[in-house]
């Protein structure tokens, strides 16, 4: 498989001076397109900050991150944001969906901010809900799901754009063990059926399991991979 993405002596630091804290201290790691990756570790490790880098949501403050060969952070703000909002897909512990939209309208909207007419934004927000199994949940609003339905409804709409990377950061860390195992097996069904590359960062040890490859960070370096 050749490599979707690859991050090299990655640094982030904030602050300066004696104050300064470095959250990562040259992390390198290269993700195979198609690769399912679990990013363990105990908190303050600096997992969720290089998901953040490597989904282009934070800038490092060394090393490159170059996604099928092109090194992002030498593009433009304007045209970074058009690149990250066409290749990666984000499903962050809290949903974020829009409570006054519909499930079909909640996962219609990346379409429609890309500049896709209404009429032909359904359809494919239709089919996602479908896969993640939510085809009788269409017109419900996000009070009217339940935790585990509300994250399936952002798992499809960060797949709606079909972009080539799902970054997933603690997807079931608000979720019991039931709902937990209902996320887990549509994230795997998703990457089955679509082939897409898939990080995700996560304490929780039987998500990591069923995932292809575990990377360990401590103390903001990759001790095992």
């Amino acid at each position: 498989m050749s490599s979707l993405l690859e991050v090299t002596d990655l640094t982030k630091g904030y602050g300066s001076g004696e104050t300064r804290v470095d959250v990562l201290k040259g992390v390198s790691l290269a993700v195979a397109e198609g690769e399912t990756i679990a990013l363990v570790g105990a908190s303050g490790t600096g997992k969720s900050t290089l998901l953040h880098i490597m989904g282009t949501l934070d800038r490092p403050t060394s090393g490159s991150v170059r996604f099928g060969g092109e090194d992002v952070f030498r593009l433009g703000d304007a045209a970074l944001a058009s690149f990250r909002n066409r290749s990666i897909g984000f499903v962050f512990q809290f949903h974020h969906l829009l409570p006054e939209f519909t499930a079909l309208e909640n996962v219609m909207m990346p379409l429609l901010i890309a500049g896709v007419k209404r009429s032909d934004a359904a359809a494919p927000a239709r089919e996602l809900l479908g896969e993640v199994g939510l085809a009788h949940r269409l017109t419900h609003k996000p009070g009217e799901l339940s935790g585990g339905e509300q994250q399936r409804v952002a798992i499809a709409r960060a797949l709606v754009l079909s972009p080539k990377l799902l970054l997933a950061d603690e997807p079931t860390g608000n979720l019991d063990m039931k709902t937990s195992d209902e996320v887990h097996e549509t994230l795997e069904r998703v990457h089955r059926k679509r082939g897409v590359t898939l990080v995700i960062v996560t304490h929780n040890e039987k998500l990591a399991s069923c995932m292809g490859r575990t990377v360990r960070l401590v103390d903001g370096r990759v001790i095992a991979d």
